[in-house]
Formats: C-alpha cells, structure tokens, sequence
C-alpha cells in the first residue's frame, strides 16, 4: 500500500465551522470566505465584482432597474461560493447606495431570490465600526489609531485603540458619487480637483475638530482606493515606504492625473481599467483627509468591512456578541429595573420556546431580538410612565445602537412599541426581513411576558404551559391558581381581546 493512501488517517481533527461575509457595497460587492477553527479566523476565498451600484442612484432617491440588474447578476454569480451554507452563517450586509435608495426593499426582494439570506442594510455608523473590527484584528499597532475607508458612497472615519472603536463617523462622499458630480466627462482637470477637494472639505468639517481633539498615532487606510494609491505612490517614489502614501506623493499624482488630462491617458502600473474610472474623485477625497485631519502619512490595510462582519461573526460564535454590550449600556443609560426585565425575559422566552415550532418562530435571530426586547422595553420610562411603550420604541428606534442593522432595529423598536395595550395591525411598519405573522406573534408573546409580571415580583407564577395550534394559542396555568388571582384571569381577557384583533384566539385554562 501506498504510504500516501494511509497519510493523515490518524490526525485529529478539530471541529470547525465555515462562514460567509458578503459587502454589497456602492461600488463593489466583496465575498468572503473563511472557516472559524479553535477561535482562530482563517480566511479560504475572496472574490471581488465591480457593481458601481451608486451610479444607479438619482437625485429622487431610485436605484435604477439597469444597477439592480447588475447586482442580481453579481449575487447570482456568488451563488455558487454559498451554496450549502446554514443560514447562521452567512452575513450580506448593504451600505451607501441602498441606504439612500427608497426603493432598496425591491433590490432586497430580488435578491432573496437569488440568495436564501437575509440583506442587512447597516447605518454609516455601523459600516465605520465593522471596518475598524477588520483593521483591529488584522493590524499590530499599540496607541490610538485613525481608521479610513473611501468607499463608492460613503466615507468612513474611526477612531480606535485595541479593538475598541471610540469616534465613529461616516460621510456622504465616495469615489462613484464624486466622480459623477465633479468628474462626469472623464476629463481630469485641476479645477475639477479643486472643486471635489473642496467639497470634501466641507463634509470633513462635521468631523474635523472631534477627530483632532481626540487624536491618534497611526492613520490607517483601507479597500480599493486607498490600496491603489498606496501602489502608485511606490510606483512613482521609488524612495517610499512600501504600504505607506503622503500628501507629498498624493499633491504629485494629482499633477500627473492633470498633465495626463483624461483618466484613459494614465498609464500607472497600478491603476486598473476598472478603478480607473473612479479614481480621480478617490484621489481627491483621501487628499482632503489629509489636508482636514492633518494627517502626516496613511499606512495601508487589506482588511475592510467584510473582513470585521467575518471578525463578529467569529465572536458571536465563540465568545461575546456586541449586541449584549449594547442592551446592556443602554439599559444602565435609561435605568431599566434590571430584575422585573429578566423576569419578563423569562416568561416571555419560556412561552416562545413551547410554541416556537408550531408558530413557525424558531428562529435564533427572532428569539434573541424578542428576548433583547424583553429587557428594554422599560427604558422609555425614564421619559415618562405615560405611553412608555411609545417612548421605549422611539429610542430604539433612533439610538445608535451598534451589532444591530436597520432591520433588526425595527424589529426591536416595533415590538417594544407594542409590548402593551390594543396592537394596532394598520401601524405596523413593513419589515422586509420579517414577516407580517412573524411579527404579530412575537408581540403577543412579549405583551403576555409583561402582562403575567405587572405585580413586579419573583415566584408568583406557577409553571404555564403553552401550544399553539395555526393562529390559537393554549395558555394552561395548571389547576385553581387563575381563580385564586382574579385580577390576573381579568387582564387576560382583556389581553384575548387585543390579540383577536391580530388574528389570534387566545385560550386561558
């Protein structure tokens, strides 16, 4: 027998689990690949496809049918790479273009066709912390460190030390927006520059102090701009350090680009035919950091948004989700009770375990934002006992709230604002991610967690067992312990009543 045939048949093998992040960004869609073993990320694939989505987008807001077309068929060619992945461990996240698009819920629904996962479309803030997660765990630096990501809409700006993100910031210039307001006839010109250099000026001017104040000691660039210019700077200063670009080196390509006059008369080693379009209005804006921030020299990084996504989704895995940290600072801000929300959470989670399956609701994303919900549905009570639940639902929705995207924000906002009194179906906002039965029951589940502990004590309710049949829900509270708690027994009639308006019969024993 050959020695090969038997080589490695006694080599233990650790478990390990495979994961996906996908960036559908404004210019690009990135995928990555990698495998999670022995808390150690290792990446397996990366695959690049230029979309420029943002160029699609108009001045109304609309994504036009020609950039969604070139998104579905970039996902369709990802679909391969994904096949077979447990849900869990796939994340596609959206930024820029499908933020501002007010039609993005049908670029969405085409593409779960394509791709059996959910697209989450992240806040600016949320982008600009999952790109320092990338740079922060694929970088050496001790000290503070300013993070820079110039993307096809967006530009994001952090500050950061260890993995910890302090200033975060994100800004409405990218290189596919200003290329089509100040680069549109491909001519590169020094007034054209000056113009775009100027207008990203004025966006840093938000940013300008608090960043300057805050400081740092490591300036830190990432994705396809940034790493191109870093490429021409060595191409044209042979004296450079590699991975590193100035403002020297960025006021000299500049003159080469005007000399040139158009960006088909480049002739960089490192500018490819797809960058090359979108290159002068990238150009400009990474100058007008450094011009703003007062930036000395930019090292750069490979590792950007999907590789953070990847990053999170390991310590979700494998140690701590950041959507934990986020309840928890927010409960402490609004001076939640913290032992009447873990017995709603218990009640509430209980009763979602025994009906989970029937109820078609066992999924793990729906039972951690009901049970994230569970324990901050009080915070608006800081504000006023009065219509707490609205005031509850109008902080989650509009808090930053980093781990959670927009979707999951929503979500987490309407059931909290439906956690008591009659749920009204016709106020209910539509949730892409959610359907309208996935909604109604999780509420009916929270608003009975909060009603069976609205004596606020521990060890008044015996063991409830709960089934749920289609649309009814069995509520079996075992023998004479509702007729020896009238009270209880009358806010469950009353609680029928608000969920047969959503449908729900419920029954009480």
């Amino acid at each position: 027998m050959n020695q090969l045939d038997t080589a490695f048949s006694d080599l233990d093998v650790r478990d390990t689990t495979h994961v996906a992040a996908l960036d559908l960004g404004s210019n690009s869609f990135h995928l990555v690949v990698a495998r999670i073993n022995a808390g150690s990320v290792q990446i397996l694939h990366k695959v690049k496809q230029k979309v420029r989505l943002a160029e699609g987008l108009d001045a109304e807001g609309l994504l036009s049918q020609d950039a969604m077309d070139r998104g579905i068929d970039t996902l369709q060619q990802f679909a391969d790479s994904l096949h077979g992945f447990n849900p869990d461990s796939v994340r596609i996240v959206a930024t820029h273009t499908l933020r501002q698009a007010r039609n993005a819920n049908v670029f969405i629904k085409a593409a779960r066709k394509v791709l059996p996962y959910p697209v989450e479309i992240i806040a600016g803030t949320e982008e600009a912390r999952l790109i320092y997660q990338g740079v922060a765990h694929t970088t050496e630096n001790s000290g503070q460190r300013l993070v820079i990501d110039i993307g096809g809409g967006s530009t994001e700006c952090v500050i950061g030390e260890g993995f910890n993100p302090i200033l975060m910031r994100s800004l409405q210039m990218g290189c596919v927006s200003f290329t089509q307001r100040f680069f549109a006839d491909q001519q590169l010109k020094q007034k054209a520059f000056k113009r775009a250099r100027l207008a990203a000026g004025q966006e840093l001017e938000m940013i300008q102090r608090r960043f300057q104040k805050l400081g740092w000691e490591h300036c830190i660039g990432t994705s396809g701009t940034i790493k191109t210019l870093v490429s021409i700077a060595e191409e044209i200063d042979a004296d450079t350090q590699p991975g590193t670009v100035t403002l020297k080196q960025l006021e000299r390509i500049i003159a080469i680009c005007c000399e040139a006059g158009h960006y088909q008369q480049l002739s960089f080693k490192a500018l490819s035919e797809e960058r090359a379009p979108v290159f002068a209005a990238g150009l400009a804006i990474l100058a007008a950091c450094f011009d703003s921030l007062n930036i000395k020299q930019l090292v750069f990084s490979p590792a950007a948004l999907r590789e953070g996504v990847i990053y999170e989704m390991e310590d979700r895995l494998e140690h701590e989700d950041i959507r934990e940290r986020t309840a928890e600072s927010l409960a402490t801000r609004y001076d939640v009770d913290p032992e009447h929300a873990r017995r709603v959470l218990q009640t509430t989670l209980d009763l979602y375990q025994q009906v989970a399956s029937d109820w078609h609701i066992q999924i793990t994303e729906l039972q951690q934002l009901l049970g994230w919900a569970a324990l901050l549905h009080e915070v608006g009570l800081q504000i006023n006992s009065r219509r707490v639940q609205h005031h509850s639902a109008y902080i989650l929705q509009h808090a930053e709230l980093p781990g959670f995207n927009q979707a999951q924000q929503a979500l987490l906002a309407t059931l909290v604002r439906f956690h008591r009194k009659k749920i009204r179906t016709d106020e209910l906002p539509e949730l892409i991610e959610y359907s309208h039965e996935q909604v109604l029951k999780l509420i009916c589940l929270l608003q009975l967690g909060v009603l069976l502990n609205i004596r606020r004590q521990d060890d008044l309710l015996p063991k409830i067992r709960a089934e749920a049949k289609e649309n009814k829900l069995i509520l079996d509270f075992g023998q004479d312990w509702l007729e020896n708690s009238p009270l209880v027994s009358a806010d469950l009639e009353l609680e029928a009543e608000f969920m047969r308006g959503c449908g729900i019969r419920l029954v009480v024993r």
